[in-house]
């Protein structure tokens, strides 16, 4: 049997993403229709965002933590998050935790390796662009990284809250990314991390300047893979 995944959820659009893809991924290892048993619970996106405007990441661990003792209450044995700005949060939650969790910026900075990428673009709010959630695991790793200039941040930062997790998807704010990807690439970046589970849904790998790395989807496939596994 494999293990109850738990998510912690944040915004509805990524958290949609994630669970759509360990459902769909899934059926490769367990057969047709098939997928682990899979919870969810989510506090509202503004609840979160009156304490992350404010700097307040005890807040933030406070409603993960709510959220994940709920989940471990109706049997999920493993917990995620599809969202990178919240995990600023986790040295805060993993300890407290009744149940063990996956970290968001560890999938990808494995997958990063295994790639052999050296310089990582990351994409994200501005809260995660400018905060230690993927420097403090990137450099553990050995993988440089660099953020968009100023401008490009606050509109990356525009984009994901107005439009993105909206379920807005515009094709003007799809060539805004690549300009800024492409930016980064002129920089020295060799691949990108959309590093806001929504950027997924709007980048489109086939015409993107960077090679992607996909935060939300290799998060589910991480958990899939070791809810098999264990």
């Amino acid at each position: 049997m494999a293990k109850h995944i738990g998510i912690v959820a944040c915004s509805a659009e990524g958290a949609a993403l994630c669970y759509r893809t360990l459902c769909q991924e899934a059926a490769s290892f367990l057969g047709e229709h098939m997928h682990p048993e899979v919870s969810m619970h989510t506090y509202p996106l503004g609840t979160y965002m009156e304490h992350i405007r404010c700097g307040d990441w005890a807040g933030v661990a406070d409603l993960m933590l709510s959220s994940v003792k709920k989940l471990a209450a109706i049997g999920a044995q493993l917990a995620i998050c599809p969202d990178n700005t919240i995990h600023q949060a986790f040295p805060l939650v993993a300890p407290a935790s009744p149940i063990p969790w996956l970290h968001i910026a560890e999938v990808v900075a494995q997958e990063a390796q295994a790639r052999m990428f050296q310089t990582l673009a990351i994409l994200g709010t501005k809260y995660l662009m400018t905060g230690p959630v993927y420097p403090s695991v990137l450099e553990r790793y050995g993988i440089g990284y660099r953020i968009p200039d100023p401008a490009d941040r606050e509109e990356i930062d525009r984009i994901i809250f107005s439009e993105l997790v909206h379920g807005i998807f515009r094709d003007e704010s799809r060539l805004y990314f690549n300009r800024a990807i492409q930016k980064m690439k002129d920089r020295g970046c060799d691949g990108v991390a959309l590093a806001c589970t929504e950027i997924p849904l709007i980048v489109d790998p086939a015409d993107c300047p960077l090679p992607t790395l996909d935060s939300t989807r290799l998060l589910a496939k991480a958990a899939l893979q070791k809810a098999i596994q264990d």
